[in-house]
């Protein structure tokens, strides 16, 4: 098979494509033809080596694909061959195929493309595994999402509308506000020309925001949690700015406010029960028409590299696919 390979830790560019030995299934995993496998920031991290995940070399990345079980192990017994399925892989998506754990492996549901499939499980699992669980956000109550534009961005706020909250997106350029306001965002802020702190003040009558939403950490993460409401919760997502930000503990003593990390990946493991709950509930909205996924591109696995730098530049919004197979 034609795989993605990093063969030495570094930038996307020193990734290549190469030939790979097809995988094998242990008893527990299935064997996927990859249709499509979406671009995810710990994508622009594993291959640097900077990830809480290392896989020895060569591998491929890609956390997330979508596609058709082509074998399985002896004790798989929920898939078929043929199946069409979406999977958390961690690593190994961007290939002609990937090997998986059958328990992070579910059916695609019915009428949904490879593409949107691929890139919908991280990011929306992510957000509604922050909001409605880490973050416990409510009918009524006030959601800040910042780098609202990205993937997990555009996720939370789709899921924070679906939960009934109003949701304030922050981005850096009225081109990924825009974006965010075709997603259901009720108020924007540019904190590129807009003081942060001041203006989720002015727009929750000084009250703060209940929820603060956070992958980007950096300089923004503390000018939020100055803006959070009494009790309010603020949620660590990830840092796309590069920058791990030293809060001042003093400030959540000050808001009587949770600091809460949330790390999906993990929930899923430790919790299986809990996450398929969560799927379940994501699926119905996303056929029901309350979510949809934002796909601003797709990519060959020749030019994926191209699309791990465009996301690692943060010139995306919304998520990117590459496509190993025709989907």
């Amino acid at each position: 098979m034609k795989a993605l390979l990093c063969k030495r830790h570094g930038p996307p560019e020193d990734l290549v494509i190469d030939e790979a030995p097809d995988p094998a299934p242990g008893d527990w995993d299935v064997v996927i033809e990859v249709h499509g496998a979406a671009v995810n920031f710990p994508d622009t991290l594993i291959i640097q080596t900077l990830y809480q995940f290392k896989p020895d070399l060569p591998f491929s990345p890609g956390g997330e694909c979508a596609g058709v079980v082509r074998a399985k192990g002896a004790k798989v017994g929920h898939l078929n061959i043929g199946d069409r399925v979406l999977a958390f892989t961690g690593w190994g998506g961007f290939a002609e195929l990937a090997v998986a754990d059958s328990r992070a492996v579910v059916p695609m549901p019915e009428g949904l493309d490879f593409v949107t499939a691929s890139a919908f499980v991280m990011t929306y699992a992510t957000s509604y595994h922050a909001l409605a669980d880490r973050g416990a956000l409510k009918e009524g109550e006030t959601l800040l999402v910042l780098g609202a534009s990205g993937g997990v961005g555009i996720a939370a706020i789709e899921v924070g509308k679906a939960l009934g909250a109003t949701v304030i997106a922050a981005a850096s350029t009225a081109e990924k506000l825009a974006v965010c306001k075709e997603h259901g965002a009720d108020e924007l802020i540019n904190y590129s020309d807009e003081d942060l702190k001041t203006r989720v003040k002015e727009l929750t009558g000084g009250k703060g925001a209940d929820v603060i939403y956070d992958p980007v950490g950096g300089a923004f993460s503390e000018a939020a949690l100055r803006a959070i409401a009494w009790r309010g919760r603020f949620l660590v997502i990830g840092f796309a700015n590069g920058d791990i930000p030293k809060i001042p503990l003093n400030l959540a003593l000050l808001k009587g406010c949770n600091i809460n990390g949330v790390f999906w990946g993990d929930y899923a493991k430790r919790e299986p029960m809990n996450n398929m709950k969560d799927l379940r509930t994501l699926f119905g909205w996303l056929q029901a028409g309350k979510l949809k996924p934002h796909i601003a591109g797709t990519y060959s696995l020749e030019d994926a590299p191209k699309a791990i730098r465009a996301l690692m530049d943060r010139k995306v919004s919304g998520k990117l696919v590459i496509t190993p197979k025709a989907a």
